[in-house]
């Protein structure tokens, strides 16, 4: 089975935040179903902290999953997750906005370290291991100017501009399209 984790902060207050890049992608997977007539129906599992939808996609099962600790334990509903399932870390996929990546782009890794993500660093630390697949989800669309004045924080539990927006949806068309391709590998 894979499990597809996408990180995010839980909340209507950060919903549509920039932090929450990795909900929003299971967001849109779920509303284009990668083209198919897939029924998704979420569930809350309180014993692994997590939002979790299970369904077949291209005779495969998968396991969407939304961690309902805060971002910085995403940690333990992950690791809780892959020992009940008795699932290798090559069948994770973590979905995640990061701030060392222009707004729009993507990038896709097999492993590595967690950057300034605290929500990796929690799986990381949790796993034990940087050897799982990861899709990046940039989100960096300040000047040199404004990032003296931004505190970091503020800026990555913050909303898209309009026109920000654009450039997000794009790439959320190009993290399905990946993922799409991890799925039928």
């Amino acid at each position: 089975m894979k499990i597809i984790v996408g990180l995010g902060n839980i909340g209507e207050k950060y919903a549509k935040s920039r932090h929450n890049a990795g909900f929003l992608a299971l967001d849109h997977f779920e509303k284009h179903q990668g083209g198919q007539n897939i029924e998704i129906k979420w569930t809350i599992d309180e014993k692994h902290k997590a939002k979790i939808a299970k369904l077949k996609y291209n005779n495969l099962d998968i396991m969407l999953v939304k961690p309902l600790t805060m971002m910085n334990l995403s940690g333990l509903a992950v690791s809780s997750i892959l020992r009940f399932y008795k699932e290798e870390m090559q069948n994770l996929i973590v979905i995640y906005d990061d701030i060392d990546l222009p707004l729009g782009d993507i990038r896709i890794r097999d492993k590595g370290s967690a950057g300034t993500h605290n929500g990796m660093k929690s799986i990381i630390q949790e796993l034990g291991s940087e050897n799982f697949t990861r899709i990046r989800i940039g989100i960096e669309n300040r000047t040199a100017e404004q990032k003296g004045k931004f505190d970091l924080a503020n800026y990555v539990l913050a909303g898209f501009t309009k026109s920000e927006e654009k450039l997000f949806k794009e790439s959320l068309e190009k993290t399905l399209r990946e993922l799409e391709n991890l799925l039928t590998l």
